[in-house]
């Protein structure tokens, strides 16, 4: 039990480490509250917040996996290598491309509602 209760603590310790030191770590963190709010506020179905979770989950893990390989590069190599490069660049790619599905999924999600509000008002 005090092993699993120990990796517990390292997996909240890297969670603290990257809040600490990522921005774009945060600003995913605030744009994922900001998600949650509008769909509280908006009274997205059940379904719907499944999506949302579901990408709030996919961005968040992709920009700890993108980090955790940049460190991994950036330890075994220090000075500039083109290589090294492509590595973080790729890793960075799959942020991108995780966060396109997200605003996607959020705007497929949010704005009917948003614009069905306007329309009403």
């Amino acid at each position: 039990m005090k092993k699993l209760i120990r990796s517990f603590s390292y997996a909240f310790k890297g969670l603290a480490h990257a809040t600490k030191t990522q921005l774009n770590f945060r600003v995913h963190l605030v744009v994922s509250l900001l998600a949650c709010f509008l769909g509280y506020a908006l009274h997205i179905s059940m379904g719907e917040w499944m999506w949302i979770v579901a990408c709030i989950a996919i961005v968040l893990m992709a920009e700890l996996f993108n980090t955790a390989l940049e460190f991994l590069v950036d330890l075994v190599s220090p000075e500039y290598n083109e290589l090294a490069g492509h590595v973080k660049d790729i890793a960075a790619g799959a942020v991108v491309i995780a966060a396109l599905f997200a605003v996607i999924e959020g705007l497929i999600i949010f704005l009917p509602k948003i614009l069905a509000l306007i329309n009403a008002a």
